[in-house]
This record gives structure tokens, sequence and C-alpha cells, in this order.
């Protein structure tokens, strides 16, 4: 006979010793779709390895996904640099393969709208890439529509997919 051990799963606000945790993922998931540095993706942003102090601004919000006590995934939210005061954007959305089509991202994404909601936002913007297909499909089916041109001053040049939904 054999027993299995429970999994489990806790979404839970980042805290500052999360740091380091969580940008070992999102460096993962980039090295996994070729997203290099060099190429102006959020590998690339200065903030990566201080995400708490990031999202601990005004009207911001990071949650990190523990699987068994390890940190597996993220995103977050925050205004929008370089954009209207009313406009967000949905960032950093990070997921080991371990935790892929299990709805935790789409859990999160919902997640973090509703805090973009309470915060007074009127819209929320993000950047992707054609690469991440299952990310964009995930965004369509929450609302997104896709838009021709960048938004705010996010540094992510090599994102060619824009995407906007209204809140």
């Amino acid at each position: 006979m054999t027993t299995s051990t429970p999994v489990r799963l806790l979404v839970r606000p980042i805290t500052a010793k999360d740091n380091a945790a969580m940008a070992q993922v999102i460096r993962i998931v980039s090295a996994e779709h070729g997203l290099t540095a060099d190429k102006g993706y959020t590998v690339s942003d200065p903030n990566l390895d201080t995400l708490f102090q990031l999202y601990s601004q005004p009207r911001s919000a990071y949650w990190v996904v523990e699987l068994d006590g390890q940190i597996a995934g993220g995103g977050g939210i925050a205004p929008l640099q370089g954009g209207e005061a009313d406009v967000c954007e949905l960032q950093k959305m990070y997921f080991l393969p371990i935790l892929r089509g299990k709805g935790l991202a789409k859990r999160l994404a919902l997640q973090a709208l509703d805090f973009a909601r309470q915060q007074g936002f009127n819209c929320c913007y993000l950047e992707t890439t054609i690469t991440l297909q299952q990310a964009i499909g995930l965004y369509e089916h929450l609302g997104f529509e896709h838009i021709d041109h960048a938004m705010g001053n996010t540094g992510h040049c090599d994102c060619e997919v824009t995407m906007l939904k209204m809140l």
C-alpha cells in the first residue's frame, strides 16, 4: 500500500525573505523560453532581486505561490510607469512548470485585477511576448484586448504583445 503526501499550496503576499527565490523562478522561466536579459525582458529589470521593496510602493502588490513551502511562482500589479494615474500594469507573472495547468495563473491574475479595482485603477495594461502562447490565451480569456502600441515606460522593448483591459 502506498500513501501520498498531500500537496500544500499557498498564495500569499511577497515578503523580503522571498526576494531571492522569486527572482530565481523568473530567471528559470525566462531561460526556459529564451527570454534573455540582453533583449529587454523582465529578467533584465534592475529591481528583479528586490521585488518586495518594489511592490511595497503605494497601489502595488505582489503575491507568491508556494508549493510545499517552496516558492514556485508569482505575479503582481503596480501603477504603469510613465502612464496615466488610472492605468496599472499586470507584472512579472511567472510560474515553474510544476504549477502550470492548475488554474493558478488565472487565480492570481483575478486577484491582482480585484486589487487594481480597489486601488481605483480604470484599466490594466500588460506586455508579453509571442512565445508565451499559454499566457496570451489566459489574458485573452480574462478580457484583455490586443492593442497596437506600447504604453508607459516599462523598459521591455522586446515585448511585442501589448494588451489592455478595462476594469
